[in-house]
């Protein structure tokens, strides 16, 4: 299955490499795009749950490291869900 990593700004100005164990982040994320947090956690909720289900779909058991990723994402994004004007900006992709 092609990895891929999304590189991300989070609103207090740091960045973080996200992983994916597939492509379908792609899907869900435009590199250079803005998103306000609790969109871009729900589009990260979806595609990361997506992408866990296809290694499922393959290999018999769900990927742990991309529900570890949700779990991180989700963890730094609690912070910032009370400002609407919070956004997470997806840097780039690498695969």
């Amino acid at each position: 299955m092609p990895e891929m990593i999304f590189h991300v700004r989070w609103p207090d100005g740091k960045e973080a490499d996200c992983y994916s164990p597939s492509l379908v982040i792609q899907d869900h994320f435009v590199p250079g795009q803005d998103y306000p947090v609790r969109e871009f956690l729900e589009k990260a909720d979806t595609a990361l749950t997506e992408a866990s289900e296809r290694v499922r779909a393959r290999y018999g058991f769900p990927c742990s490291r991309a529900l570890g990723q949700l779990q991180l994402i989700r963890e730094s994004c609690t912070p910032f869900l009370n400002r609407p004007d919070a956004l997470v900006r997806v840097l780039s992709f690498r695969y």
